[in-house]
């Protein structure tokens, strides 16, 4: 999530943090209360810091995102962003972490390659359909779970992945940004 905090900054104002276990130098994360608490803390943080009526936006890379949608579950947020949302426990097609997606009010984009087999494009479809937020979905041709998509396939589409497709996918979260602001 670093390297998009930095990108991130072209469309806003960014609040990054790192959870507890990533600052003690564990590999193996917390437990999900405390990912949690730890989220919260963080976003309370950041509210001090932010003008009032600055629409907030928890954007997170894989977990981050899905403990962020943990945390709109629990305090008023304007929207949600999860690039590479792990739906798909240990890439377990029978293991789905979708019961907090579908508890969700708050619109969310999901940006998603079509090579993660932690989130498969037809089990998040399903998901979608069942969910009560409003919902949006990103797709990156041949990105995999962290939204990179082959040198090969990079060369012979002429593009990078700097510019052309991180760049589609920071347009396309300033597209949901603008929408949220226009909301409100």
């Amino acid at each position: 999530m670093q390297r998009w905090g930095g990108r991130l900054q072209e469309i806003g104002e960014v609040e990054t943090f790192d959870y507890p276990y990533m600052r003690a130098g564990r590999k193996r994360p917390d437990r999900l209360p405390q990912l949690i608490a730890a989220h919260r803390e963080a976003l309370a943080a950041a509210r001090t810091r932010i003008a009032p009526g600055v629409p907030t936006i928890l954007i997170g890379k894989s977990m981050g995102g899905r403990i962020g949608c943990h945390v709109a579950l629990e305090e008023v947020v304007d929207g949600l962003v999860c690039l590479g949302y792990p739906l798909c426990a240990m890439g377990d097609r029978s293991k789905l972490r979708d019961q907090v997606l579908r508890s969700l009010g708050t619109p969310i984009l999901f940006v998603q390659g079509t090579r993660d087999s932690l989130c498969p494009l037809d089990l998040l479809e399903r998901v979608r359909a069942e969910m009560k937020a409003k919902t949006f979905l990103q797709v990156v041709e041949g990105g995999d779970h962290s939204l990179g998509v082959g040198k090969r396939q990079l060369q012979a589409a002429g593009q990078t992945q700097a510019h052309v497709v991180d760049g589609r996918i920071l347009a396309g979260i300033a597209r949901f940004a603008l929408s949220l602001a226009e909301r409100r």
